[in-house]
């Protein structure tokens, strides 16, 4: 593909010389042009001569390749590529009455198709993601829901022979692309598709009808700029998102029925005044997504604001209140604190009378302790006396027993003598 530019894919490009003049030989169509900055200019001719791709997500290309009433089999096999699945024919439903009220100029595509089976499928371009995106989609698969129960009762009411049955509500499909996405797909950056479903949290099994898919083109064309593409849903997100020359080629060569859209495309390209048209409401368009979005953003900005403003505020209140309790606190702490302080020169004056007393009783045991001392002295003296009492005691028994034994033999001989005396006496 090396050299190649996209006039030898399609012919029918024309040069830029040729483009200029047509402009310079038309008088609203220069005054138009000159009106472009310098930038937009060069974006302008750089598509319509092939430099690079057409933007396709502009309302206008977008419309008019994609149109479901005029080219159906687009919208089916771009529907069937998302869903992973092979789709026969459907209808294009007319939108219900139903709307949350911020349906304004950034939503490039919303239509709502039955399938074959049953099936309904909400499919919406969007240029820039919406805040609340599952909330919003919830409550459209909702409507479609409500709007499938409702035909259901009414048919079975006109027919007497047929029975209405929930079994009647086939699930519904909420597809949205958006070319720039919010905040909560930032925190997924390598992920350019979500697909949702309820389930349980047990295993149970249960017709839950509701399904979400959602398509993040801007991470899609940062993840693929190598322009690899593995699946024909990958060469319709390429088709949506690129503008590179490069790509669109090797997309054609893949591909081969996108060349018919580009082809489509080119010939449009073809007519200056009409694709100039194109492009000027494109840039309208695209100013005043950018002012609404600016506006958006700042409502946004001043909500989450007043609310700061607002737990701020709650926040002061709170904090007064506390201050005044701290300075109740601390007026208690300050009543505190002075009787500490009484109470620790009461104790100052205690601890003296206590370290007096202690010196005292130091004192007293000092003494107590000569006193001690002389006691255990005058216990040992005792001690030595009362041990030699003891001797002198045994010494003294042992002589009283030697007395008493001499007193036994002269009382013996006293006793004998005075009988040896009587007998004398007789005798005289």
């Amino acid at each position: 593909m090396s050299g190649k530019k996209l006039k030898d894919y399609f012919p029918m490009i024309r040069t830029r010389e040729q483009i200029l003049q047509d402009i310079e030989s038309n008088i609203a169509l220069k005054a138009k042009f000159e009106s472009f900055h310098e930038d937009r200019k060069k974006e302008f001719l750089d598509f319509c001569t092939g430099e690079r791709g057409v933007k396709i997500l502009y309302d206008s290309f977008f419309n008019a390749v994609m149109n479901p009433d005029i080219y159906p089999e687009r919208i089916r096999h771009l529907i069937g590529s998302i869903l992973g699945k092979d789709i026969v024919s459907f209808r294009v439903m007319q939108r219900s009455s139903f709307s949350i009220g911020d349906d304004r100029s950034l939503v490039i595509m919303d239509i709502v198709v039955e399938l074959a089976g049953g099936e309904i499928i909400n499919l919406e371009v969007q240029k820039i993601g919406y805040d609340f995106p599952g909330e919003r989609a919830a409550c459209y698969a909702s409507d479609l829901t409500i709007r499938q129960y409702a035909r259901a009762r009414n048919e079975a009411s006109l027919n007497p022979d047929k029975v209405f049955s929930y079994r009647s509500i086939h699930p519904v499909y909420t597809i949205v692309l958006i070319e720039k996405t919010g905040k909560e797909f930032s925190g997924f950056p390598d992920k350019y598709i979500h697909r949702f479903a309820q389930q349980s949290d047990s295993g149970l099994r249960m017709s839950l009808v509701h399904h979400y898919i959602f398509i993040a083109l801007d991470i899609f064309k940062k993840t693929h700029q190598n322009g690899i593409m593995e699946s024909e849903l990958e060469a319709w997100l390429m088709f949506l998102s690129t503008e590179d020359p490069e790509q669109i080629m090797n997309l054609c060569d893949r591909y081969p029925d996108f060349e018919a859209l580009y082809r489509h495309i080119y010939e449009i390209c073809r007519n200056t005044e009409d694709v100039m048209g194109f492009f000027s409401e494109a840039l309208l368009e695209m100013d005043r997504n950018t002012v609404q979005y600016m506006i958006d953003v700042r409502n946004k900005e001043n909500e989450e604001l007043k609310k700061e403003k607002e737990a701020l505020l709650s926040q002061h209140e709170k904090l007064q209140s506390k201050t005044i309790e701290l300075e109740s606190r601390k007026e208690e702490l300050e009543s505190r604190k002075e009787e500490l302080e009484s109470r620790k020169e009461e104790l100052e004056s205690q601890k003296a009378e206590l370290q007096s007393h202690n010196e005292e009783l130091q004192s007293h045991n000092e003494e107590l302790q000569s006193h001690n001392e002389e006691l255990q002295s005058h216990n040992e003296e005792l001690q030595s006396h009362n041990e030699e009492l003891q001797s002198h005691n045994e010494e003294l028994q042992s002589q009283n027993r030697e007395l008493l034994a001499k007193l036994n033999v002269l009382e013996k001989q006293l006793i004998a003598q005075g009988e040896l005396i009587r007998k004398l006496q007789e005798k005289i």
